[in-house]
């Protein structure tokens, strides 16, 4: 007897009073009809954490169970329905079943470094339906051993920015870049505006690059943070270097602080609550947008990067929050001496070390305790020699700052801090 025929021949026998009918996949189109794999981002990137497998009938979710599934090189952490292609802290009798997967799998990023290179990646994976199914008729999907791939991609928070071009009206030239209107956004209301900037190894003319290296330009946009902290984000995207090592600026400069005010000219946006924030050379393009044109920013929160101190003498009356790791060879000894001359003309530094292997809730515990001590406009973190990445990693400069923003963007408190600034 072949696998049909004895499938078929179950079905049968399911006609029986009280017991469920098992159905064949193809039977009336009630298997597995589109795979979409979901994404999210995390501190070191995109990966795919999850896929919805949309079938032909409504699923029983109290039936399903995760074991249900296997996912090619994933490991396989949770399984629901639900009524659309989306993630839920519960599940619902829906047509969609959530697989939920592993986003520590190695088959999970995206986004991956491979020594300087940066590949992105679509997210691929492929599902076997291994146990039969429920569905809310109380018949039962048969299992299936054909891996069915997604057809679909779904990037959540990222697919809700819309990719943009500016050009400079002056000049005629252009700056891609992504924008994050307000879920809820009402005209009679104004709102801030982040503005992120990536770093030169994100220079890319794929113009969602800077939206998948990491949370500096997603974090924002999160449901829960734009609950609490409604703002528009702008994230531009450069296609080739916009700083360098030796301090100096870039047409780019000028560009973004046109583009910001185009975007602010064209919404409801609070001009006394821009922010600027930035990694490495994102934060360096910050400090110098900063000097140039010092009343456009409420206030900056700089990660990873450093200007030459001489030139950011006029900073001492900004607000600022900045962090870097003491094992930065370049950041943390460039904030050091910017921060002296700083000081030299008169500003007030708070400073602080931290462990950079604590957990968010406790790295935002001591962001509030050095603001709640210190009291003043500039703020300045570093993480310890050793704790900015995972055991067994190399402590190396590079490791040191990369994973700087790999964590600096999770503290909550800083994030708060910055929208409690305004220009006066």
């Amino acid at each position: 007897m072949n696998r049909r025929t004895f499938l078929v021949s179950l079905a049968g026998l399911g006609l029986a009073a009280g017991t469920p009918r098992l159905v064949l996949a193809v039977e009336g189109g009630a298997g597995i009809q589109v795979v979409t794999a979901i994404t999210q981002v995390f501190g070191n990137g995109q990966r795919l954490t999850a896929l919805a497998l949309e079938y032909g009938t409504e699923i029983e979710t109290a039936a399903l169970s995760a074991d249900a599934f296997t996912v090619a090189d994933r490991a396989v952490t949770r399984v629901y329905a639900n009524t659309t292609a989306d993630l839920s802290a519960e599940g619902r009798n829906g047509r969609f079943v959530i697989v939920e997967l592993s986003p520590e799998d190695t088959a999970a990023p995206t986004y991956i470094h491979v020594k300087r290179d940066i590949v992105h990646k679509k997210a691929e994976a492929s599902v076997v339906q291994a146990k039969a199914v429920k569905t809310v008729g109380g018949d039962e999907i048969a299992a299936n051993d054909t891996a069915v791939s997604n057809t679909t991609q779904k990037n959540l928070i990222v697919d809700e920015f819309k990719p943009l071009v500016y050009t400079d009206p002056a000049t005629g030239k252009t700056l891609a870049y992504n924008l994050f209107i307000p879920r809820d956004y009402d005209p009679s209301k104004r709102y801030p505006l982040v503005n992120f900037m990536h770093d030169a190894g994100v220079t890319s003319t794929e113009v969602d690059r800077t939206l998948v290296q990491g949370l500096g330009a997603v974090i924002w946009a999160d449901p829960a943070e734009q609950a609490k902290r409604p703002c528009f984000v702008v994230a531009p995207q450069f296609p080739e270097q916009f700083v360098n090592d030796q301090s100096e600026e870039s047409p780019y400069l000028d560009l973004v602080v046109g583009l910001l005010k185009a975007v602010a000219a064209e919404y409801s946006i609070d001009e006394n609550r821009l922010y600027t924030t930035g990694q490495s050379g994102g934060g360096m393009l910050s400090i110098a947008i900063n000097i140039k044109y010092p009343d456009l920013f409420a206030a900056s929160f700089l990660v990873a990067c450093q200007w030459a101190p001489e030139l950011c003498k006029p900073l001492a009356t900004d607000k600022m929050w900045v962090v870097v790791s003491a094992g930065d060879a370049k950041a943390y000894p460039g904030q050091n001496a910017i921060m002296e001359v700083l000081e030299a003309e008169g500003a007030k530094v708070s400073r602080a070390e931290w462990n950079g292997r604590a957990t968010p809730a406790d790295l935002s515990a001591a962001a509030a305790e050095l603001e709640k001590t210190g009291g003043t406009p500039i703020l300045h973190a570093h993480f310890a020699t050793g704790t900015v990445h995972p055991e067994g990693q190399e402590d190396s400069p590079a490791a040191n700052h990369v994973n700087t923003w790999r964590i600096a963007y999770e503290i909550d408190h800083i994030r708060d801090w910055l929208f409690r600034q305004a220009r006066a």
